[in-house]
């Protein structure tokens, strides 16, 4: 039929786009530019485990993350494993999967231990977007394959244990050209600093205009444990650019007046952005490591991204929506030159309400924070925490014109792709409400009975020697104890195994989705809330699980 079924053709025609669309308004700075690409450096992050206690997990096996399982006594409160010394037998598995990566021609470059315990992030040289990718898809297969060498299990879900902090894969985003420059980074000279800023505002001002889209790009079941969870970043969408940058905007927007730019009259602006970014400040821009889109300097870091995610999709998303805006912006400046605006005047001009009318998406504030949800609010940004609903935004007029009129997608690719999102939204959450029934009811039930029966042949026996009640009371609270949380965990199984029933019948995609999102994951959490409990209780012989504190702690 000629339709696209993969990753990689839309991603490509999103490339084009860029360049077609990137180039026009580059050759307003500089003529001898003939080529303009998107670039990507992604950073993985992984977690490792001993590969027999995950064979030893159903949970890890089946669905990539731990179902049950009680916090530890130590996690990451100490702050003692992120960038500390990697573990030896850590070492020894990166250094055989690193020689495996170049010999492949992946330009790995890093290694180091992230936040959380026995977790890790690798990151490449930045290269094209379109390879980059390729090579992102190539690693996670390779750090799979290499890990089973050293008996390790790699694991690549975004929150495979629940208490520490998740893994994601940031991408860095940027753009250049084949005579030399990142469009992103800013100059030294004004003219430099003009098409840095050009650049620069097009990219928040396409955030803006389509910051849904991109919510609806970073979306999986997977990657909703992290979303306004415990770590970066929420599923609010917003871009963070620094003090130093936002009041260059600020002056930007101030000093072009209303009536045709006058260069004499603004020549004390001279866009001086470089001195206002030290070459020491290039690199962390006062970094906000809770936004989900932020400037790092010479590039965008789109932070949301989960880690077991193909990065073609963003990139797609992002790349499209760049370029539309890129489109609008030269038609908008070709406009005010025709009547009779200095070209200079009619880009100030442009951006200045472009800077005005993107300031709801700028913050530079904690994401985490309660107060910016209800901002945000106000701010009228969308706040969709679970996928089932941040796929809708797909189906929406605005998603489907820039796709389609861009070429990016046909209108059927589009809806074929928003219904496979949602059945394997669907899929994931059957698999995990499946296993984690299972477990409770042939793993965890059956040894707090043992365990229930044994503290009650203790306290008859104890009865029978004439002991006062008082002393095997604590016992007896021990067994009730265990009976409610028996009790709660078959309970809440059943209901959640009807629920599933009925969300089964459900036809539609996406009214399907939300069934499992609304009725039936909502049983995960009390579940696991009195597994864990009981896991406190029951005597550590008696436990079939391997606990957090033996997977953690990789030596």
């Amino acid at each position: 039929t000629g339709e696209s079924l993969d990753h990689k053709a839309p991603l490509l025609k999103s490339c084009h786009f860029l360049e077609s669309a990137a180039l026009p308004v580059v050759n307003l700075f500089d003529r001898h530019a003939t080529k303009v690409q998107a670039t990507l450096g992604w950073e993985q992050e992984y977690f490792v485990v001993d590969e027999a206690l995950f064979y030893a997990r159903p949970d890890l096996v089946l669905s990539g993350r731990t179902l049950l399982g009680h916090a530890p006594a130590k996690g990451q409160q100490l702050d003692d494993h992120y960038f500390g010394a990697i573990p030896e037998r850590v070492y020894d598995f990166m250094l055989d999967f690193e020689r495996e990566a170049h010999k492949l021609g992946i330009p790995v470059r890093t290694r180091h231990n992230e936040v959380a315990p026995s977790q890790f992030e690798l990151a490449p040289m930045f290269e094209e977007v379109n390879v980059a990718v390729d090579h992102n898809q190539l690693i996670m297969d390779v750090l799979e394959r290499v890990g089973k060498r050293h008996k390790l299990a790699v694991l690549m879900h975004e929150k495979p244990f629940q208490g520490v902090n998740g893994s994601g894969k940031h991408n860095n985003w940027s753009m250049s050209t084949d005579t030399g420059k990142n469009l992103l980074s800013p100059g030294k000279t004004p003219k430099n600093n003009l098409m840095f800023l050009t650049f620069f505002v097009n990219v928040i001002k396409a955030v803006n205009e389509y910051s849904d889209l991109l919510r609806a790009s970073i979306a999986s079941a997977s990657n909703d444990h992290r979303l306004g969870a415990n770590e970066a970043p929420p599923a609010i969408i917003s871009v963070f650019i620094g003090s130093h940058l936002s009041a260059v905007l600020k002056e930007v927007a101030k000093r072009v007046d209303k009536g045709k730019y006058d260069e004499a009259k603004n020549a004390t602006l001279k866009l001086d952005i470089h001195n206002k970014i030290p070459d020491v400040l290039l690199d962390n821009t006062d970094r906000n490591r809770t936004s989900p889109f932020a400037f790092t300097g010479n590039k965008f870091e789109v932070r949301a991204v989960g880690s077991t995610a193909n990065c073609a999709w963003p990139m797609t998303v992002l790349n499209t929506i760049m370029a539309n805006q890129l489109v609008e912006f030269k038609k908008e400046v070709d406009k005010l030159m025709k009547e009779g605006e200095k070209k200079e005047g009619a880009i100030l001009r442009v951006i200045r309400r472009y800077i005005n009318s993107s300031k709801n998406i700028l913050f530079e504030g904690d994401n985490y924070s309660d107060e910016w949800a209800k901002e945000a609010e106000k701010r009228g940004l969308s706040n969709v925490k679970t996928t089932a609903y941040a796929l809708d935004f797909l189906s929406a007029k605005k998603a489907k014109d820039v796709f389609v009129k861009n070429s990016i997608f046909s209108e059927v690719e589009l809806e074929a792709r928003s219904e496979i999102f949602y059945e394997a939204y669907t899929l994931k959450l059957q698999i995990e409400a499946r296993t984690l029934g299972e477990m409770a009811l042939n793993e965890i039930l059956p040894v707090a009975i043992t365990y229930q029966n044994q503290l009650i042949k203790n306290a008859q026996g104890l009865k029978e020697l004439g002991l006062k009640k008082e002393s095997y009371q604590s016992q007896l609270n021990l067994i009730e104890r265990i009976s409610n949380h028996i009790n709660v965990i078959e309970s809440d199984v059943t209901a959640m195994i009807e629920e599933r029933k009925k969300a089964n019948k459900v036809e539609h995609a996406s009214h399907k989705a939300k069934a499992y999102c609304d009725q039936v994951k909502p049983y995960f959490d009390s579940i696991r809330y009195h597994c864990d409990k009981l896991e406190l209780i029951i005597d550590d012989k008696l436990w079939p699980l391997p606990k957090y504190r033996e997977l953690l702690f990789l030596k």
